[in-house]
């Protein structure tokens, strides 16, 4: 409601009541340190040269309208600009060793073929014969040698189709990913064929629900066809009708902790990479369907920096490594990162402190600073012997997922 207003020739100026406040703050973006004195608010419209009632309840109705509009290119605040620039050098950086390491191997790759080529020039013709054979035979000892171990992983995931640990990847949620996230998702299901391949005891996986845009993501795998798995585009509970009993959903919502793999049963795990959009909906469709639910005892061996919410791929390797080893803590610590762990509380207590130096002003940001920094260089340094162990593992997914 308007209270009053005065027209001068460049301008008006409006007397608004308290219930506008709100309208105005998003409607011109005002940071919170703008007071709005009470009982009033006095707003300046320009250019306005002339104004009558009319064109002022335009005016009005028009922040009206706007109410429910969210305000854009608020000012972002100086905690919120320092975390983005962060993240932009961090992704800078990250970049520029990527394309570092691609000139390193291609580089390294010269200098071998020339160190061959070398040899070969300054050794006589009976000598560079031998050389080339000695080296025919050394290719052809390495294909022996992965012929042999594909045929001996072969035979174990033939042996786990029936007496392995059944684990099935429900995929019945792709309609609510997008396209981003279903590529994730084909990327964990990667590793956790690539992973069971090489397993000295694998599991038996099943791909269930799997139609529409996740098959045809699935099927431009190399060498899916050959997967030594079970994929139906049937739901679990079809799949294994005579078996429901048997049927435990693994959800971290979960009230029943899991103490032991029982090889009669059946685990279920949600494909779903949702970015924590939808919180329990696999603890509600296992109930909505009559399944039995755990969760894995995470926190009895650890303290997590986040949720205990995992990848797909971590807790299928999880339960491999328990299954190989019958010890949690040493499955958990080998396959949960670093920077999701909390060991003797001293995560805990950086993040309170990053908290509080956001919320104290003054004299503390300097030291935020600082203690921004370390962390930073702290989870640079843990992000790149991350990301060198899953290059690793991605070329052997790599190599593994062309053959059957």
């Amino acid at each position: 409601m308007i209270c009053w207003c005065r027209i001068s020739s460049s301008s008006f100026r409006v007397v608004i009541c308290e219930n506008w406040k709100s309208v105005l703050r998003r409607r011109f973006s005002l940071p919170s340190r703008v007071k709005l004195f009470l009982p009033v608010v006095h707003l300046i419209v320009k250019p306005i040269t002339r104004t009558n009632s009319l064109q002022i309840e335009t005016a009005m109705e028009s922040l009206q309208n706007d109410e429910n509009t969210p305000a854009v290119n608020q000012p972002m605040s100086k905690n919120a600009q320092k975390r983005l620039l962060k993240q932009q050098r961090y992704e800078a950086k990250k970049a520029e060793k990527k394309a570092q390491m691609k000139e390193h191997k291609k580089k390294e790759a010269e200098r071998k073929r020339k160190e061959w080529q070398e040899k070969l020039a300054n050794v006589g013709e009976e000598e560079r014969e031998k050389l080339i054979e000695g080296r025919k035979e050394l290719r052809k000892e390495r294909m022996e040698q992965r012929s042999e171990e594909k045929g001996k992983k072969i035979e174990r995931l033939q042996n786990a189709r029936i007496n392995g640990q059944n684990v099935v990847i429900d995929l019945e949620f792709a309609d609510l990913m997008s396209s981003s996230e279903l590529h994730s998702l084909v990327q964990q299901i990667m590793y956790c064929y690539a992973i069971n391949g090489r397993c000295a005891l694998p599991a038996h996986i099943w791909l269930t629900g799997c139609q529409g845009e996740m098959q045809n993501q699935l099927q431009r795998i190399p060498g899916y066809d050959k997967w030594v798995i079970e994929k139906e585009d049937r739901s679990y509970v079809e799949a294994f009708q005579d078996q429901k009993e048997n049927l435990v959903y693994l959800t971290a919502d979960s009230e029943n902790v899991l103490d032991e793999l029982d090889p009669k049963e059946i685990y279920i795990i949600g494909g779903l990479v949702d970015r924590n959009r939808w919180k329990g909906i696999t603890m509600k469709k296992a109930k909505e369907q009559g399944i039995k639910t755990a969760k894995l005892p995470i926190g009895t061996y650890l303290k997590m920096s986040s949720s205990q919410v995992l990848t797909v791929n971590q807790v299928v390797e999880i339960l491999l490594k328990f299954l190989e080893t019958k010890d949690w803590k040493d499955s958990f610590f080998q396959v949960i990162p670093q920077r999701k762990r909390c060991e003797g509380g001293s995560e805990f207590e950086k993040e309170g402190t990053h908290e509080e130096d956001e919320k104290i002003p003054g004299t503390q940001e300097a030291e935020s600073d600082n203690q921004d920094v370390q962390n930073l260089g702290r989870l640079e340094e843990e992000d790149n012997i991350v990301e060198k162990e899953d290059s690793k593992a991605k070329r052997q997914c790599i190599q593994t997922l062309i053959e059957p």
